[in-house]
């Protein structure tokens, strides 16, 4: 059995409103020090499967099907 990691963010050309919620509400609480903040989502999920080469290229596979929307987002896939 493997786990796996897959973190999924807005491409840097996608405005990430979200992100920008919190960036504003960070600042209001005097963290004015801010650059950059942007919101993902984390996936964690484990799979039947004992052959890394095989895992990774069904998550790819779930990725690009399910997990992620490839227009407007990236993603990475960590196997542990």
């Amino acid at each position: 059995m493997l786990e796996a990691e897959i973190h999924v963010m807005l491409k840097k050309t996608v405005l990430d409103p979200q992100g920008l919620v919190i960036k504003h509400a960070l600042e209001s609480l005097n963290y004015k020090d801010i650059e950059d903040l942007r919101i993902g989502k984390s996936i964690s999920i484990r799979l039947n499967i004992e052959d890394r080469e095989n895992a990774k290229a069904k998550l790819e596979k779930m990725c690009k099907e399910l997990l992620a929307n490839p227009i407007i987002e990236d993603y990475k896939i960590y196997i542990k």
